[in-house]
């Protein structure tokens, strides 16, 4: 099946090889190389596709992300290409590393621009919170030792994530090439935010938010992202695995307080863990870890 990425063609109905769309007569392969075969999600301002890379023999699997561009006004649409260009670069100096899905090419064209990603096979952890249940003390202890050190490594490049959230982490399959033994080498991080940088740039819907709002940090909220917001959204990702809750109700807005505790069933969580988690997730930032480094080390040898 071939997806025309043309904006309002809905057309699914080119033969398998085509090149152009037989309803609009636009390009099917992005760049000439990238086909998108299967619609995996829709937002208020974009679509992910799942694709093939035309150009290597083996039609490896691969990620489009298409944002569209509501403003048609010329200063803003070269501004928010400056923009994605300059954060595009930023990932690009990560090189590959096998946690993190790699950038494989970043396009635009009068209409849109097109981000596309390394496909990550395995579950999502939203997926495996359906399927396996919540999560334990352990898998939490895991979960931290595994993505903390990513954090540390994409924060030391000076990049902010902005949208971690189960959804955005992914359970390797043990098929993968790249799997390691333990859930430590297995879990990757998807979907950088490169999209969020451009929160001042009016080229989206009016309104539209460039993040998860029940795992974004207040101040990320306001526009004020920085590295702790990565760590308050991951701190609220565990609560999410640890609860099978929704954040919104984890946070008693009348007493302006965090109560996931009370949604612990049959699920016991050490006084160290809970505080760790606790100030993962504190809403002033100044009362939050400054760092991953500074997580890991009351994780595995420091004491609160």
């Amino acid at each position: 099946m071939n997806y025309c990425l043309k904006e309002n063609c809905k057309s699914i109905n080119s033969p398998p090889e085509a090149r152009i769309c037989l309803a609009c007569d636009s390009m099917l392969l992005l760049k000439d190389r990238y086909r998108a075969i299967k619609m995996i999600g829709q937002g208020g301002f974009s679509k992910t596709y799942l694709a093939v890379d035309q150009d290597k023999p083996s039609k490896p699997p691969c990620i489009i992300k298409q944002f569209y561009f509501i403003s048609q006004n010329k200063a803003d649409l070269k501004r928010a290409i400056a923009l994605f260009e300059e954060e595009a670069e930023k990932l690009d100096t990560l090189e590959k590393h096998p946690q993190i899905a790699e950038l494989l090419a970043n396009l635009h064209d009068d209409y849109c621009q097109y981000l596309v990603q390394e496909f990550i096979p395995g579950k999502n952890l939203t997926q495996v919170l359906e399927t396996e249940g919540i999560f334990s003390e352990y898998q939490i202890r895991e979960l931290l030792n595994s993505l903390l050190p990513v954090l540390e490594f994409i924060h030391s490049h000076k990049i902010i994530h902005r949208d971690i959230k189960p959804e955005n982490i992914i359970r390797r399959l043990p098929s993968n090439p790249v799997y390691q033994t333990g859930i430590k080498g297995q879990l990757v991080l998807v979907d950088f935010g490169v999209a969020k940088q451009l929160t001042n740039v009016e080229i989206f819907k009016p309104g539209t938010i460039l993040c998860t709002p029940e795992y974004a940090a207040p101040e990320q909220l306001k526009g004020r992202a920085s590295f702790v917001s990565d760590l308050y959204s991951l701190g609220v990702t565990c609560i999410n695995l640890l609860t099978n809750i929704s954040p919104f109700k984890l946070f008693d807005t009348g007493e302006n307080k965090w109560v996931w505790r009370d949604y612990l069933i049959d699920n016991p969580i050490s006084k160290k863990l809970g505080n760790i988690l606790d100030k993962l997730i504190a809403e002033a930032t100044n009362k939050r870890y400054k760092s991953a480094t500074d997580v890991l080390k009351d994780l595995n040898c420091g004491k609160l």
